[in-house]
């Protein structure tokens, strides 16, 4: 019996953001932290676009990245000049990604590594995650619960432990995030407020 093929998903890695020059290239938002190996020259993206883009169903291939003034620029073949890089405009670049690759980070996860986990609080589960949110700011894990879905910011001080193996992520968060909070009780509510820190977000899972 042959060998099962490796399990394969896409990760979005970025996102096509301004025509830059008159030669085609194209301004990235980076969603990776690794992009010495994901975007390097023959690189192959698949592409989200609106269903009645011209580029729908394509996908394009990096032929060189350079850096101006901090910020990444784009050239990719078939984009010779900068009317054809604003057909792609605000679009996302995917790559494929083997499931059994783990993240070079410490502490640091792939998005699919995390949806479906089981979000457990004061050893009680109180709902799973449903999906990753990158946000300018910082990340947030969508967790859905019974009572909906509940937005919990993917900082150290809310989020202390990812157990993948245990199938886990331990959460400890300021009062009133899963629950609502009493009307008339003003102390809740200062005590939520005081159970995050000024500095929190600044803070890395």
């Amino acid at each position: 019996m042959d060998a099962e093929a490796p399990k394969r998903t896409q990760l979005r890695v970025g996102r096509l953001t301004k025509a830059h020059g008159l030669k085609g290239a194209i301004k990235l938002e980076l969603f990776t932290d690794d992009p010495e190996r994901r975007f390097v020259p023959g690189s192959v993206f698949s592409l989200q676009v609106p269903a009645g883009s011209p580029w729908h169903g394509k996908t394009l291939e990096l032929t060189e990245l350079r850096w101006y003034n901090g910020h990444p620029v784009g050239f990719f073949a078939g984009v010779p000049d900068r009317t054809t890089a604003e057909t792609l405009l605000k679009a996302i670049l995917w790559v494929d990604h083997d499931l059994t690759e783990v993240s070079p980070e410490e502490d640091a996860w792939y998005d699919h590594q995390l949806v479906g986990l089981d979000v457990v609080r004061d050893g009680v589960k109180v709902g799973l995650v449903a999906r990753v949110d990158h946000m300018p700011a910082q990340d947030l894990l969508i967790v859905k619960t019974p009572a909906g879905e509940v937005m919990v910011p993917f900082v150290k001080a809310i989020v202390p432990s990812v157990d993948l193996k245990a199938g886990v992520v331990t959460v400890t968060p300021p009062t009133g995030l899963f629950e609502e909070l009493p009307d008339d009780d003003p102390d809740a509510v200062d005590e939520a407020a005081d159970e995050v820190a000024p500095d929190e977000s600044s803070a890395e899972a």
